[in-house]
């Protein structure tokens, strides 16, 4: 199981990690651990929200930190396969075009259009959030990357190759419930820490899943690897943004 923990840091982080042997064993286990990953980029979060503050630090440099932490730490993993899905569902080409448009190295327009916006909504969403908000958003990352997970060992695959492909047929049968129980722990825990918040923050992320299923079915024939980040990514704007409104809201 150690060696599934490191797998899951090594791959979808640039958290420094021991160096450990990649074979079947490592991977069996390894989707489990990739929430731990999200764990631990919110306690990072977390921590420097409340670091900056205590620093004096404003409002529009705590949110650039806040926004560039998650791609620092996880090294732009799930941002690549966001910008990869803009580029192809942008192309309005035949499936089997926009599939091809998945792996193309080159980056088109609509890639950098799209990352340009996202940044600029992470931004703004983060210029809004203080410290009763961080917690449901730090918690998040982990929540996000439960779905995340759940939807690579679950949902049909677009093609029989590719990271999605291979992290399902690695895993274990008994990994999509390990990854539903932690789901179930981290939503009592997000409710727990504060249940309007917590509730909206789950919701956002529920809704977000579905409609990154139903996208990738009709649009794709299924997921990838890149569609698996793009979900990530949008599903931690929607959180942001729902724990945000409703703060506002509750202030009304």
């Amino acid at each position: 199981m150690l060696k599934s923990l490191i797998a899951a840091f090594s791959t979808y982080s640039k958290i420094p990690m021991p160096h450990v042997r990649w074979d079947e064993n490592s991977m069996k286990y390894s989707m489990c651990f990739f929430p731990f990953v999200g764990a631990a980029i919110g306690l990072c979060s977390a921590g420097c929200l409340y670091g900056l503050h205590a620093l004096g630090i404003g409002t529009a440099m705590t949110a650039a930190v806040l926004t560039a932490l998650p791609l620092l730490l996880n090294g732009g993993i799930h941002m690549d396969g966001f910008l990869d899905t803009m580029d192809a569902k942008s192309s309005y080409q035949p499936m089997e075009e926009k599939l091809r448009i998945l792996k193309d190295p080159h980056t088109g327009a609509f890639a950098i259009i799209s990352g340009l916006v996202y940044v600029l909504l992470c931004f703004g969403g983060f210029c809004e959030v203080t410290e009763r908000e961080i917690g449901c958003i730090a918690i998040g990352y982990a929540y996000s990357r439960m779905l995340s997970g759940l939807s690579v060992v679950t949902l049909r695959k677009a093609k029989k190759d590719g990271m999605a492909a291979a992290s399902a047929d690695a895993a274990e049968r008994s990994v999509k419930w390990i990854l539903a129980a932690e789901l179930i722990v981290c939503v009592c825990i997000m409710i727990l820490v504060n249940p309007v918040l917590g509730s909206v923050c789950v919701l956002a992320g529920g809704i977000s899943f579905l409609s990154y299923r139903r996208m990738a079915y009709r649009v794709f024939g299924g997921i990838t690897g890149d569609l698996a980040g793009y979900f990530l990514q949008n599903c931690e704007l929607f959180m942001l943004y729902g724990a945000v409104f409703a703060s506002k809201m509750m202030e009304m």
